[in-house]
């Protein structure tokens, strides 16, 4: 159910301040969980799901496809999976991801390659924006059709393979297109082979892992993974823990606010996922991993933060692929530390939500930070810790979640007079973003 559309309006300057919180939980796992737990056999359960509006849309769409799920108190569900190619579509069915391009991507990776599909697939005005055309090539080699062809934006209609045979996949930063590779091979003939020189996001392998008669990886530093197709699928049961891309705007928050003190509890710490802690521990960042554990193959734990003097950032295209979602906190971080920081390999950020380096290049520049970006890089001339009490903030509705949170926390360190429109769609990842912020002593103004 889509969100009352509302604007969030900041004039004052955040406190110091010292708590203990708990971030929602992770929106990659839990898209994850209920697209696997589908096409396994028997009863998969999921707890601590996020219940935001991407994982909302994700549970619609299984249960559109005729997959039995069943939420027993919040956040926990179980999911009645009859196995591969059990997935079947109505005539005439019409699928919206909403905002979610993990969702876009994985679910039509998963019916690419199963039998007897023919779907109208959509999303809201921002994902209808993305380009989906290397999805699209991957899934033509499957065999799956897409039509209108050479069309690469939804919507769009898609004819599953009648005969799905294994490919051979070179990797790149995308975890997401790995991911999608990953879920066609599991219904085609043969095997699958995906080559990845840079590691990505691995939670589909994690969660698939005990399923070692249909997935099997090898190599370290240049690592090969096998999918071997058509076999049964065991029940899943997976635990989500907190999402450390949520964390990173609390964390950011404490680093920079004076004094300030900051406990994150049961966040997960795939290494896959903590690129963003790496870079600024690199640069001093006062930031302690500590109580880890594993829980369904993933690591998680708690993160303890403090504030502290910061040096600019160099960020290489080595940190993008495991922090890409955190890249624009990472922006507005480098408005506010002293000196030029430097950001390579960031090309693909023109082809989230909204072009991430652009419009944070707008959000920077109203409060007179100077950048200059070209392809592939990005320059930010930070000023240090600034007073903007007298600057203005105008943040237009670009269905960009990271651009709205990103925006907030540098609006409330600053004090920069800030209007954020179409704030709700904070909610497709972290519903509870504006209630930790009270929390940590944020004041703020909604409007609707």
């Amino acid at each position: 159910m889509k969100s009352e559309t509302f604007s969030i309006k900041v004039n004052h300057k955040i406190k110091p301040f010292h708590k203990i919180i708990e971030v929602d939980s992770d929106k990659s796992l839990s898209i994850r969980s209920f697209l696997i737990g589908s096409i396994c056999q028997n009863i998969s359960t999921v707890t601590n799901v996020l219940e935001s509006e991407d994982v909302l849309s994700t549970i619609q769409a299984c249960r559109k496809l005729g997959v039995k799920i069943v939420k027993s108190k919040k956040g926990n569900y179980k999911i009645f999976g009859k196995g591969l190619g059990s997935l079947f579509a109505k005539k005439n069915t019409n699928l919206n991801f909403g905002n979610s391009g993990t969702l876009a991507r994985l679910l039509l990776a998963l019916l690419a390659t199963t039998p007897n599909i023919d779907v109208k697939v959509r999303g809201d005005y921002s994902l209808n924006k993305r380009n989906m055309r290397k999805l699209i090539e991957l899934m033509s080699e499957f065999g799956a059709t897409f039509m209108p062809k050479k069309k690469y934006h939804f919507p769009l209609r898609m004819i599953s393979s009648e005969m799905p045979i294994g490919i051979k996949y070179l990797a790149g930063v995308s975890a997401q297109l790995k991911s999608a590779v990953i879920l066609a091979g599991l219904n085609s003939f043969g095997n699958t082979e995906i080559i990845e020189n840079l590691k990505s996001r691995d939670h589909t392998e994690r969660m698939l892992a005990k399923n070692y008669q249909s997935i099997k990886i090898t190599g370290n530093k240049k690592k090969i993974i096998k999918v071997l197709g058509r076999k049964y699928l065991n029940n899943i049961n997976v635990k989500v823990p907190g999402d450390p891309s949520t964390a990173a705007f609390m964390t950011a928050l404490t680093l920079l606010n004076k004094k300030s003190h900051l406990k994150i509890k049961n966040v997960g710490l795939n290494n896959t996922r903590v690129g963003f802690y790496k870079l600024l521990k690199k640069q001093g960042a006062n930031i302690k991993f500590k109580n880890i554990k594993i829980i369904n193959n993933e690591p998680r734990g708690d993160i303890f933060v403090k504030s502290c003097n910061l040096k600019s950032i160099r960020a290489s295209k080595d940190y993008y692929v495991n922090s890409t979602d955190e890249y624009p906190i990472l922006f507005a971080m480098a408005a506010l530390i002293k000196g030029t920081s430097v950001f390579k390999g960031i090309g693909d950020l023109v082809n989230k939500e909204s072009n991430r380096i652009k419009e944070m290049q707008l959000v920077l520049k109203q409060i007179g930070v100077k950048s200059k970006s070209n392809k592939n890089s990005l320059k930010i001339f930070g000023k240090g810790i600034i007073n903007a009490n007298k600057r203005r903030i105008m943040v237009p509705g670009l269905g960009d979640h990271r651009i709205c949170m990103s925006s907030f926390v540098l609006s409330i360190l600053t004090g920069a007079k800030t209007n954020i429109k179409n704030f709700e769609t904070v909610y497709t990842s972290s519903p509870s973003f504006l209630k930790i912020m009270k929390k940590l002593g944020a004041k703020f103004e909604i409007q609707r």
